[in-house]
């Protein structure tokens, strides 16, 4: 089933409820996904979780506040990651992999400081570490760039998450049109206020002192484009250096979400990281 098609499925835990899709083989130990600032299920490129559900079993998570899930975004990402640890537990799982984009990528983090013995492959794309260069002007960018596709009439996402080169503009289109394509059980628009607690979570976080993860072991993949807008690439290339057995690729000519704009070699890309 194609991931346009997946349904909603539910995962209640105390006062909590957390909205996710799941995909893939369920015998195998599950890759639980984080999206990025303002982002609900539906904004996941349905091209690359159908590139990767074949072999990879996928929980792909709204936070607390975020589309479906009840309560209220939290104030801090630790919060958020908290919320994580919450819903694997909810779902009794004792090991999972977890891959985070953006700002999914810094609550993941923040959920390997809480559980470093769960988490047995990291994987981190268009992220940051905590109080790395320019993670507290996300706000700035992003507003800069709202202003921007307003006057030009395109959607926002076109300058915030990809090249303005041929092919970044080829790739911004195509993704457009996919996240569009859902026809049934669609997730809840995120409210702007809980879009606002968002924004001022990752600009405090972004002035925050760094963590240190150089005595945790496990596999750690780290992607991006070589031109990412909203949080500089060269934070990659710090992150890299933060986690030892640690490995970087960037990718030429894309931006902020360089995993969708290269959805196909990063799903073999991240096949063969999981099971290597």
């Amino acid at each position: 089933m194609s991931y346009i098609d997946l349904p909603l499925k539910f995962a209640k835990t105390g006062k909590m409820t957390y909205a996710y899709r799941e995909a893939g083989p369920t015998d195998q130990r599950p890759l639980v996904m984080l999206h990025h600032l303002s982002a609900t299920l539906d904004n996941w490129d349905p091209a690359l979780i159908d590139a990767l559900s074949p072999k990879v079993h996928l929980l792909l998570l709204d936070n607390a506040g975020v589309g479906a899930s009840s309560g209220q975004v939290p104030p801090t990402l630790q919060g958020a990651a908290r919320h994580v640890v919450k819903f694997i537990q909810a779902l009794g799982l004792e090991e999972v992999d977890l891959l985070g984009i953006s700002m999914g990528g810094m609550i993941a983090q923040e959920v390997v400081a809480l559980i470093p013995e769960r988490i047995k492959h990291l994987i981190l794309a268009g992220t940051g570490p905590r109080g790395g260069k320019g993670i507290d002007q996300v706000t700035r960018v992003t507003n800069k760039f709202m202003v921007q596709a307003f006057l030009t009439g395109k959607n926002v996402k076109e300058y915030l998450f990809f090249t303005r080169t041929p092919r970044g503009k080829q790739a911004a289109k195509a993704y457009l049109k996919q996240i569009k394509s859902r026809g049934q059980q669609k997730d809840k628009r995120i409210k702007v206020s809980s879009y606002l607690r968002q924004l001022r979570a990752i600009h405090a976080w972004g002035q925050e002192k760094g963590a240190d993860f150089s005595t945790w072991r496990q596999p750690v993949l780290i992607v991006n484009g070589d031109h990412d807008a909203m949080v500089p690439t060269e934070n990659s290339y710090v992150l890299e250096k933060m986690f030892p057995n640690s490995q970087l690729h960037i990718y030429p000519d894309a931006g902020h979400m360089s995993i969708f704009q290269n959805a196909s070699d990063f799903a073999a890309r991240t096949v063969n990281f999981l099971q290597a």
